[in-house]
């Protein structure tokens, strides 16, 4: 898809993805805005998997490590056919629902249920290693959280993934700097994150994660890479879409009020018209 199309439709995404925090009465909120764009890119222009191909072998594979980042996931599933929108937000969260916090793997189009933290990039690991082994073309791609940097399983993934030169595999960092109880360089520091990862054997990439352009071209050097797997540190705005949100820990996990859904609505109808007019 075209970059302007897609910066027009990240904010119909981003409403979608309002919507069923509101109608479930709870959701990640913070986190989903951060993550959209790095999702809406990879599933538009790189992913290579439809509702029709789920599972196909050579399918591309991707791992939401992030999961409580779901309610975005949600909206990118739906538009791409995998799911319904209108059943989603009706039953979100809902006794007995099937659409839950965090990924479901009885959903079609979900590889692996997660949302304790650092089990992302390991599994991926291992999903890449076998593609690998088994002489299958397929990438695989995992989105974190920079809060489960802390987790010693993505430091061993890390590890092993440069050791086996896992060129096939791309992971992508949503680098808000700010997790449930404050940013993460005050909980954990994680800097100097890039060379981090580049001792571990990694092609780094960092793009202002905010801009579907820079995800766009980040994305396809991570295809050109030989030899070694590629994390993207995608440096966003946690909230991103709404100045109500951005840049505040406290909107990590927070259900708007009913003025504030208006505003953030008001927010990202004035963000669609933007990029209608760019």
């Amino acid at each position: 898809m075209k970059l302007h199309d897609l910066e027009v439709l990240s904010w119909d995404l981003r409403q979608h993805t309002l919507d069923i925090i509101m109608a479930g009465g709870g959701g990640h909120i913070g986190g989903d805005m951060s993550l959209m764009n790095a999702l809406l890119v990879l599933y538009e222009n790189h992913l290579n998997v439809t509702p029709t191909t789920v599972h196909d072998p050579d399918r591309d594979r991707f791992v939401l490590s992030k999961g409580h980042s779901m309610e975005t996931y949600y909206a990118i599933l739906c538009h791409r056919g995998f799911l319904d929108l209108s059943d989603v937000t009706a039953r979100f969260s809902k006794f007995g629902s099937p659409y839950i916090g965090h990924p479901n793997n009885k959903l079609p189009g979900i590889e692996m249920n997660s949302g304790s933290l650092g089990h992302g990039l390991p599994v991926c690991v291992g999903m890449a290693l076998a593609g690998k082994r088994s002489g299958k073309s397929y990438r695989v791609y995992t989105i974190m959280g920079d809060g489960e940097l802390a987790e010693g399983s993505v430091w061993e993934g890390a590890m092993a993934a440069g050791h086996y030169q896992l060129d096939n595999l791309c992971a992508v960092v949503d680098r808000n700097k700010l997790q449930i109880s404050g940013t993460t360089e005050e909980v954990m520091s994680h800097e100097p994150l890039g060379e981090r990862f580049a001792a571990f054997g990694w092609n780094v990439i960092a793009v202002n994660g905010d801009s579907i352009a820079e995800l766009d071209r980040a994305y396809t050097q991570a295809k050109e890479a030989k030899g070694k797997p590629t994390v993207i540190i995608s440096n966003t705005t946690k909230g991103y879409g709404s100045p109500r949100m951005e840049n505040k820990a406290g909107w990590h996990h927070h259900l708007p009020t009913a003025e504030e859904y208006e505003q953030i609505k008001r927010d990202f109808a004035a963000g669609k018209e933007r990029a209608q007019h760019e």
